[in-house]
């Protein structure tokens, strides 16, 4: 399967046959006639990257086109109720909100390292 990156922006107007996550760090999104993207990071030693939660169903961007791709970040702030661990020198949440006419999903990504690596998350096309 070859990967190449794009933009998150490339997924509007895309409808998806199916969507999952993958373990904790890969969110598959398939096309009907094959193939799809993925969001993932890259994992390397001294950093940890995944996804914290989703809300939502996945199921809701299925059938439908996109009609909505957002993505926010936030470097060394935690969102409100979320303490910071005492171990972490670097670290990002990232934030993508994607919706079709079924509904709307939130999916929340969280990165930590030594400050040395990449917390964030990359978008890819792969071929069937």
């Amino acid at each position: 399967m070859g990967f190449r990156s794009v933009e998150l922006e490339d997924l509007l107007g895309k409808t998806f046959s199916a969507v999952e996550k993958v373990g904790d760090d890969v969110l598959r999104f398939h096309l009907p006639e094959g193939g799809g993207y993925e969001m993932y990071h890259s994992q390397h030693c001294c950093e940890n990257v995944y996804i914290e939660s989703i809300v939502g169903d996945l199921s809701d961007l299925v059938g439908e086109p996109l009609l909505l791709a957002e993505e926010a970040t936030h470097e060394g702030e935690n969102p409100e109720g979320v303490e910071i661990s005492k171990y972490q020198a670097s670290f990002t949440w990232t934030f993508y909100k994607l919706a079709t006419r079924k509904g709307y999903v939130d999916i929340r990504w969280y990165g930590e390292s030594s400050g040395y690596y990449s917390e964030s998350v990359d978008v890819a096309r792969f071929q069937a």
